[in-house]
């Protein structure tokens, strides 16, 4: 298929949790389709060093999505600096503390987990339709996860967070609509970021490490797809809503795992056998 340069160009987007990992690939795809990006996050140094690298079509703010103040600020700064907005990327995200078993969780961190994963995705919704709605329409994209979609033991709080994110954007993909307002979300699995690492040090990030490893491989043998999925993977499905390509799309749940969600990998018996 011919590539079409520029897809996104006159376009403006924010994009929150866009200091490194999912956000920052998204961010880099965005600007070199044309698009100007606003970067929202806590890491100032990430932040302003990516901006520095995209040049004058990207501007970091720093921003605590758990502050709803703070997330209507990003929409606000996007439409001054810019003169718009037209593509919302909600893709600020923690994973919460890591424990042993369900029985271990105190549940001490739950109410900050739904604040960054479900209110501020909710409040990043709201803000950027109210301008959407008196422009034109836009695309909102909402990062979910596998884990949204798949039950299955670890980090529960998180897993009830990114479900949270699925139904909430379906709803606002039907709310919205009238406004030519586009709402889905990405569906991300075995991508290699730092996000569940940043809840373990020391001998818990060791206990994670080796965790991580055994889930991935246990991962690699049951889907379809073997190769590891990559950041750049997650841009291109985020480009697509980001775009016209996905006009009559909306309400839509896109996992990008390697065919995880679709099944497991049932073994084959040689014609030898």
């Amino acid at each position: 298929m011919t590539e079409r340069a520029g897809e996104l160009a006159g376009k403006v987007a924010v994009v929150t949790g866009g200091a490194a990992g999912l956000g920052a690939g998204l961010a880099r795809r965005f600007v070199a389709e044309g698009a100007k990006v606003l970067i929202g996050d806590v890491d100032t140094g990430n932040g302003a060093k990516l901006a520095a690298e995209l040049g004058a079509d990207a501007e970091f703010v720093e921003a605590d999505v758990a502050d709803l103040d703070q997330v209507s600020g990003l929409v606000s700064t996007a439409v001054e600096r810019f003169g718009g907005l037209h593509v919302m990327v909600n893709n600020a995200g923690i994973s919460g503390t890591m424990h042993r078993s369900l029985l271990d969780d105190d549940l001490a961190d739950f109410d900050r987990v739904m604040r960054i994963n479900v209110r501020a995705v909710m409040a990043g919704t709201r803000d950027a339709a109210r301008h959407m709605a008196e422009h034109g329409g836009g695309s909102i994209i909402n990062l979910t996860s596998i884990g949204g979609i798949q039950a299955g033991g670890g980090v529960q709080t998180y897993r009830a967070s990114k479900a949270a994110v699925i139904q909430f954007t379906k709803s606002a993909a039907i709310e919205l609509a009238h406004h030519e307002i586009r709402v889905n979300a990405l569906a991300p699995g075995n991508i290699r970021t730092a996000i569940v690492r940043k809840s373990a040090t020391g001998a818990d990030l060791e206990r994670l490490e080796r965790f991580e490893a055994r889930i991935r491989q246990q991962m690699r043998d049951d889907r379809p797809l073997k190769r590891e999925g990559t950041v750049e993977d997650v841009a291109e499905a985020a480009l697509y809503f980001a775009g016209d390509r996905s006009r009559y799309v909306t309400g839509t749940v896109l996992p990008i795992d390697g065919g995880t969600v679709a099944g497991k990998v049932i073994a084959r018996k040689s014609h030898a056998e």
